[in-house]
């Protein structure tokens, strides 16, 4: 696999801004994690939401968003209200 859109979650605008940003590889994107992509995102496009966090984190995790355990959900969630401020 060595396109990010092979991920689950991750279509053409997600693979852009990932791009974008630095991380163009799976492997890039394991290794910075959702919450590091997502402040990525964040810096240049302001309308990054929890959805996208969460999309990020099932890519990172090889599965779909809505399969995320609800403790992931909710610690993301909290993550995403600070940095949303």
């Amino acid at each position: 696999m060595t396109r990010l859109s092979e991920l689950p979650n991750i279509g053409p605008e997600i693979e852009r801004q990932l791009t974008a940003v630095g991380i163009d590889t799976p492997q890039a994107l394991r290794e910075a994690g959702s919450r590091q992509a997502w402040l990525r995102i964040f810096a240049v496009d302001a309308s990054a939401c929890y959805n996208r966090l969460l999309g990020l984190e099932g890519a990172v995790r090889g599965i779909r968003k809505k399969e995320l355990p609800q403790d992931v959900r909710a610690e993301l969630k909290q993550f995403y209200t600070v940095q949303k401020g």
